[in-house]
């Protein structure tokens, strides 16, 4: 379907690509990962066309469309509902059935067998298209991914740039590219979203390359493993959890090759330099330089999962209550997100709050560090010292300072070998550490200020979203770091991983409330899904059966339909009676006119017209019947 042959590509001096090699086949399931700037994003945007290759090709074949969801989506505006912006995906599908209706108004006026011919043929294709159901599979979609049904109508410029991408991403689903591109889809997404996208991956019918640090979304979504490394393109046939297993092989191969070459070159150099200075052995001393300069250098293996070598302390410990939440009220306008909620964080507690966006998760923790006002009481334990990351975090960051500068206002008082040791457990190692901020990606000032939080010696830290923007290597440091980290914690995040490795206590929002589940998160999601089944066996029949908003809004829509074409049945029969009528007026003229040659041959034309044009209207009838018939069982 696509590849990819000798690919080079240059960003100023520094090689990206070098004959990098990549085939995808129709239906692959992709996952692409790598360091923070490794190329990920710019190899989607070299398949994009938004790129041109410094050397090799893409080829792709003819009938290959190409969906890109990137971060440049962010900054689309529409004053359309979301549901029209999602639809856009429909544009040949939304032409037809414009006309298909306009029509239809017209033949209310000005009834004719060209406009019935036309309404006939366009109906044919739509129906082909299932342009009835294109409403409802885009409410499916938006709905899927987080969007209440009254969302839909709100225009997209009333939401903010993550909802946003989720709508673009709706937008993609629904054009259904024989190449899907997802570049960091979970950064957008809510864990029940994140769920139900990895669903619609999995049968998805095309192929799919997803840039992602979820290493959970890339085991569900995901068949096989492209790792950018060395700028190369290094395929593993399976999910994450193999892709981890098969690199460990091959990296003790290499390991092996390389130590057993570095021996082989360390002799040769002996040698030569034993005898470099005697005749007898020049000839072969010259052999052995001419063999070092030939031989295929092995590539050291580098380490993309550095174990983190450093505790974090904290200055001093807290009381054994760290918070108290009483007759916690909150309200936006008539959006109420809290109601007299009540909970307690005591010492030593490592607490994940999950759930949908929109819950109140965010605010939650905006209240408790004190940045928003709320009704009730937020007390604050004996000794408590908070720690806050969030992404505004990155914005108070100096973007004229250095990394190591930046370190040092944290208040640790720990001294610059100390930072530059810290520094170096979150990837900034030798020069590194003196780089301006201002010159960071997204990525790397999200590792410096999540140091800058680990390091304050706070005993209470809480984390809104500290995974976004980071590579997995990254998040691998995050929770090897909340893992030591003695203090107590509350992290809002959608990595699983992140939660199931670090988190011992489960929050999530309920009714307006704070619910907690006494235990980690696989826990958790083992008794929710029970709970859930227990709760459909015990439902009376007419509440299983009872439909929901979304479905009777799809109902609404096919009986609107079903009238349109109920009322086009019921004008092609009148239209055929009266031609039956007028075939048989005909037959009765035609038996007394035996007499009358020139009567006799215009009456035959006109009979020959007449069956002609019912033949015509039965078989419109036909596909119309068939239509209603195919939507009446949809509404039963």
């Amino acid at each position: 379907m696509l590849s990819i042959n000798n690919l080079s590509y240059y960003i100023g001096g520094r090689a990206i690509y070098e004959n990098a090699s990549l085939h995808i086949r129709p239906n692959d399931k992709i996952g692409l990962i790598g360091l923070n700037g490794s190329g990920k994003t710019t190899l989607l945007r070299l398949i994009n066309g938004e790129y041109t290759p410094d050397g090799g090709q893409i080829s792709k074949s003819a009938e290959c469309t190409i969906g890109f969801l990137n971060q440049d989506l962010l900054s689309y505006e529409s004053s359309a509902p979301i549901l029209n912006v999602a639809m856009q995906a429909f544009e040949k599908e939304l032409e037809i059935g414009a006309r298909i209706d306009r029509i239809l108004e017209e033949m209310e006026k000005n009834y004719s067998e060209k406009l019935v011919h036309e309404l006939a043929v366009l109906q044919e294709q739509f129906e082909a298209m299932e342009g009835y159901g294109l409403k409802a599979k885009a409410e499916e979609i938006l709905e899927g991914i987080g969007f209440s049904t009254e969302d839909l109508s709100r225009p997209l410029k009333e939401f903010s740039g993550g909802w946003r991408m989720r709508v673009m991403l709706a937008k993609l689903l629904l054009e259904q590219p024989s190449l899907l591109m997802l570049d960091e889809p979970t950064n957008h997404l809510d864990l029940p979203s994140i769920q139900w996208v990895e669903n619609y991956l999995k049968s998805y019918n095309g192929a799919v390359i997803i840039v992602s640090h979820d290493k959970n979304f890339l085991n569900n979504a995901a068949s096989k493993i492209v790792e950018v490394a060395d700028r190369q393109l290094i395929g593993y046939e399976g999910d994450y959890n193999f892709y981890l297993q098969e690199k460990a092989l091959r990296d003790e191969i290499q390991r092996n090759a390389y130590e057993n070459q570095q021996q082989k070159i360390k002799q040769t150099e002996q040698f030569i330099n034993r005898f470099r200075a005697k005749a007898t052995k020049a000839r072969q001393v010259q052999s052995r330089i001419k063999a070092l300069e030939r031989m295929e250098k092995v590539s050291e293996v580098v380490d993309n999962n550095p174990q983190v070598a450093i505790s974090f302390n904290v200055a001093k410990q807290s009381g054994r209550t760290v918070m108290e939440i009483k007759n916690l009220s909150k309200s936006y306008g008539p959006l109420e997100i809290f109601r007299n909620a009540n909970a307690r964080i005591e010492r030593g507690d490592k607490i994940a709050l999950i759930g949908a966006n929109g819950k109140g998760k965010s605010t939650l923790l905006r209240i408790i560090n004190g940045r928003e006002p709320a009704e009730g009481e937020i007390i604050e334990g004996y000794n408590v010292v908070q720690g806050f990351y969030a992404q505004h975090q990155l914005e108070a960051l100096n973007i004229e300072n250095e990394i190591i500068e930046e370190l040092k206002q944290a208040g640790s008082g720990k001294n610059e070998q100390e930072l530059r040791t810290i520094l170096g457990c979150f990837l900034f190692s030798g020069d590194d550490v003196y780089k301006k901020i201002k010159t960071l990606s997204g990525g790397e000032k999200s590792r410096v200020a999540l140091a800058k939080t680990l390091i304050s010696e706070a005993n209470f830290l809480i984390l809104d979203e500290p995974t976004n923007h980071l590579d997995i290597q990254s998040v691998n440091i995050l929770i090897q770091a909340l893992q030591q980290y003695t203090g107590t914690f509350l992290i809002v995040s959608h990595d699983r991983q992140v939660i199931s490795e670090t988190a011992t206590k489960i929050w999530y929002i309920a009714d307006k409330q704070l619910k907690e589940y006494p235990g980690t998160y696989e826990e958790y999601d083992y008794w929710l899904k029970n709970r859930k089944q227990q709760e459909q066996a015990a439902a009376p029949a007419p509440a299983r059966k009872e439909l929901s908003k979304v479905q009777d809004d799809r109902q609404k829509e096919l009986r609107k339909q079903f009238k349109k074409i109920e009322k086009e049945v019921g004008e092609l029969e009148e239209s055929i009676f009266a031609l039956e009528q007028r075939r048989e007026r005909i037959e009765k003229e035609l038996a007394g006119s035996y007499n009358d040659v020139a009567a006799l041959q215009s009456l035959n034309l006109e009979y020959k017209e007449v069956n002609q044009k019912l033949e015509d209207l039965n078989k419109l009838w036909e596909k119309a019947a068939e239509s209603l018939e195919d939507i009446n069982a949809r509404l039963t």
